[in-house]
């Protein structure tokens, strides 16, 4: 009987994930509701599956998951058509960081190899490419195996994609072992629709960052600390946030006079952004940084609260200075969270990084959902909850989309920030954690 109700949650989530890749962001309605279908799957699946779970036929089953929309094209993104962007002028030789999109088509027109269809799918074709040079690589990939065909240019970024999500499979089950961690924790992240959908639905590419950090992570565990270095800084080089770890790895008391972590860490770090030294970027690089820094707001928390009260006080929306303010108290907090815990043991470093990862998305004005998805990984580590509430509460973000012009509204923020709220109780407030979660 109870196989029979972990099939029945299995196809539960395969059959509204394969709906689901085919909704439109602007159906909320119909979002929200194969979504929690499909959540309810993987919660299903979860309580029902005994302490020791299969490896194989989870690893096969989370590929069929995946496959399920591996043949759509992205519904709630426009991001993977920037990718295939910068990938095209990579392969033709072009600096993706010299010209914006806009910029291209009145210097070249549409018959650069770069279609007018494309162009068109941009959403932010007046800015310079934001992506740094270790992710333009996927993007080179893309657009070789393209050829000028997008969907063969969104098949070949599904393909690198689901094989970073393999090696997060088997990161994650070797590092639960090691932490002597139920392995039954991994289907909290392997069959979690918001994963699935934003990583190779979407073709979002923070789960190559969770599948870097992961291996860093099981490089500080075998006390291999220039391995552990150097995939922090491919991290870093996919996107700039596992920054924010630096002041975890300085005050840990392992790797703060290890000359091999640092080394390999600089090392890896300088071949990573060289690109931009040798195309003369940084200047437009660090533009669309200080653009996306000081101009963007969506899905926000803390942030939002201060901005009325900047109303309030200056009459006209502070988000120039509520920007700088948030990051520098970010990177204060994630000195002094760090120096706090600087001689916790190996067993509580992932716990350290998710509360860093919290601090940043507490505080920044701009939070898509899938920025979340390595803090949920990391959390499977941890026995905390926050990541994985919030992995659920993030899709009510998605009702913005379904006005024109987009529109968030106060009481779908209330609802997400509602569970992040009672995951923060419970991780962090709760004097006696029970059981009663599972884990």
């Amino acid at each position: 009987m109870k196989r029979g109700l972990k099939v029945a949650s299995a196809l539960i989530l395969a059959g509204t994930l394969l709906f689901l890749a085919q909704v439109p962001r602007e159906n909320f309605g119909l979002t929200i509701l194969l979504f929690s279908l499909a959540f309810g799957g993987m919660v299903g699946t979860y309580l029902l599956a005994g302490e020791e779970v299969n490896f194989k036929r989870l690893l096969l089953l989370g590929i069929l998951l995946r496959g399920c929309l591996f043949f759509f094209e992205p519904n709630w993104s426009e991001d993977g058509a920037r990718f295939l962007w910068d990938g095209e002028l990579l392969r033709q030789g072009q600096n993706p960081y010299g010209l914006t999109p806009t910029q291209v088509q009145e210097q070249q027109g549409v018959g650069s190899g770069l279609s007018a269809h494309l162009f068109q799918e941009l959403n932010s074709p007046n800015y310079y490419s934001v992506y740094p040079p270790i992710n333009q690589a996927f993007f080179w990939i893309g657009a070789w195996v393209a050829q000028g065909s997008i969907a063969q240019g969104y098949f070949a970024l599904r393909g690198m994609l689901l094989l970073g999500e393999i090696g997060v499979f088997y990161l994650l089950w070797s590092l639960l072992a090691r932490f002597e961690l139920p392995q039954k924790q991994i289907l909290l992240y392997w069959f979690n629709p918001l994963v699935i959908v934003e990583v190779v639905g979407n073709l979002h590419f923070e789960g190559v960052v969770l599948l870097f950090l992961l291996a860093s992570l099981l490089g500080l565990s075998g006390q291999n600390f220039g391995f552990s270095g150097a995939f922090w800084g491919l991290a870093v080089g996919m996107k700039l946030l596992p920054f924010l770890l630096a002041p975890a790895f300085f005050f840990w008391k392992d790797v703060r006079t290890s000359s091999r972590f640092w080394g390999m860490a600089l090392g890896t770090l300088f071949l990573a952004f060289l690109p931009l030294v040798y195309w003369n970027s940084w200047e437009n690089f660090l533009q669309s940084l200080q653009l996306y820094q000081g101009k963007f707001e969506f899905n926000a928390s803390l942030y939002y609260l201060f901005r009325a009260v900047g109303y309030e006080l200056a009459d006209y929306n502070t988000i120039w200075y509520l920007t700088k303010v948030g990051m520098g108290c970010t990177l204060l907090g994630a000195v002094w969270i760090s120096w706090k815990r600087s001689k916790v043991s190996l067993f509580e470093i992932p716990d350290v990084w998710v509360q860093l990862y919290l601090l940043y998305f507490l505080l920044q004005p701009v939070v898509h959902p899938w920025y979340l998805l390595p803090g949920l990984g990391l959390s499977l580590l941890t026995r905390k909850w926050t990541f994985i509430l919030w992995s659920f509460g993030a899709i009510f973000s998605y009702q913005a989309y379904s006005q024109n012009p987009v529109q968030e509204q106060p009481l779908f923020l209330g609802l997400e920030y509602g569970l992040v709220l009672l995951g923060l109780y419970l991780d962090y407030f709760q004097k006696q954690r029970t059981a009663t979660l599972g884990i």
